[in-house]
């Protein structure tokens, strides 16, 4: 009995490719069989597999986007602060320039109306030393126009008198005359 349960070597080799044989003739339709009543539960396992790398890749691409985000807010924030310093810079820098410009002009008004102002106010004592010249000859000639003027009134008055005096003492001398001829003709 030993005998016929124990196979010589050959026999065990053939019975081995004949297994072998068996087996892969029927491995496929098992595999194909298996795969199609699981292929669905494959699927979500892969898909499953497939969706956690997808979130992981996200999570990562995100992480990473927040990152470069970050460094670049960074690097914005850096450049607006220089940007703000240098325009700072530039407005103080000017405010200043302004600033000379703005007292020099205000330097240059003040000279220039400082010398109008000596100007006019030469030509103003000019004007008032005229006026006061031309005051002088007007009272030098109504004094005179009124030494001339009584000198007339005076001469005339002396006229008038003379021609009262000599009216009174001719009409004196008519009547007189008159005043004899009536008592001589009586």
């Amino acid at each position: 009995m030993l005998s016929a349960v124990t196979f010589t070597s050959m026999e065990a080799q053939a019975y081995q490719q004949e297994l072998k044989e068996l087996i892969y003739s029927i491995l496929p339709e098992i595999i194909e069989k298996y795969f199609r009543e699981r292929e669905k539960e494959l699927y979500g396992i892969s898909l499953i597999e497939r969706l956690i790398r997808v979130e992981e890749e996200l999570k990562a691409l995100r992480s990473e986007t927040n990152y470069r985000f970050e460094a670049l807010m960074r690097e914005m924030d850096a450049r607006f602060a220089a940007q703000m310093r240098e325009m700072d810079a530039r407005f103080a820098a000017q405010m200043r320039e302004m600033d000379a410009r703005f007292e020099a002009f205000m330097r240059e008004m003040n000279a220039r109306f400082a010398a109008q102002k000596e100007d006019s106010d030469a030509k103003f004592e000019a004007i008032n030393a005229r006026f006061e010249a031309f005051m002088r000859e007007m009272n030098a000639r109504f004094e005179a126009q009124m030494r001339e003027m009584t000198a007339r009134f005076e001469s005339l008055e002396k006229r008038l008198n003379f021609i009262q005096w000599f009216i009174g003492i001719c009409f004196t001398i008519i009547m007189l005359a008159l005043t004899l001829f009536n008592f001589l003709k009586f």
